[in-house]
């Protein structure tokens, strides 16, 4: 018969788990997120849940190494999700495919954003995360940053600008004035 565990020997086996397997979940979390910051986030709640459920995954049957990745997993789409399914809710109709979406276009959509959030400076990036993916207001964003309202603003309109240009960068072009078309449109030895 197994002894029960004690608050101590829930602790070291916990530690045990964590210095095993807390880097890869990280970096999992990390390749999804493209937020180093925020799969720490994620992994820590990890961490709970696996406190949580010590008992359970003692006597499991199934690897601890994969549970965890399917918590770590889970959390992330569950991130994803929250305010994706926010905006969706606004104007979606049952035709939309959107409507009928199971959350792997946002984990898609979280991947593909991660390369066009990394050209930018950490504090325009800073505050695209606070606002878009943490849902957060651009008073609450200023709080957390310490930097005034009108700052935020402004880092917010110059990022989604610079994300524009990376997204679109034929469309980031201005057009040419109306006067130049004209020049450039007619056929050489023409008159007008």
């Amino acid at each position: 018969m197994a002894r029960p565990l004690t608050d101590t020997s829930r602790s070291e086996l916990l530690g045990t788990i964590m210095r095993e397997h807390r880097d890869a979940l990280v970096s999992y979390a990390e390749k999804m997120l493209g937020d180093h910051g925020l799969a720490e986030d994620i992994v820590q709640e990890t961490v709970i849940r696996a406190w949580r459920n010590i008992d359970r995954l003692i006597g499991m049957d199934g690897s601890v190494r994969g549970w965890l990745f399917t918590v770590t997993r889970n959390l992330v789409i569950d991130w994803v999700r929250k305010p994706q399914a926010r905006r969706e809710a606004i104007g979606v109709t049952h035709s939309d495919p959107v409507s009928r979406a199971d959350g792997t276009d946002a984990v898609h959509d979280a991947l593909m954003v991660r390369p066009l959030l990394h050209r930018l400076s950490p504090e325009h990036r800073a505050v695209l995360v606070h606002i878009y993916l943490c849902d957060r207001s651009i008073n609450e964003t200023a709080g957390i940053l310490g930097v005034p309202t009108g700052t935020v603003k402004s880092r917010q309109h110059n990022a989604l600008r610079k994300l524009r240009e990376a997204v679109r960068p034929e469309q980031a072009r201005p057009a040419p004035p109306v006067a130049e078309l004209r020049t450039t449109a007619a056929p050489p030895g023409t008159s007008r």
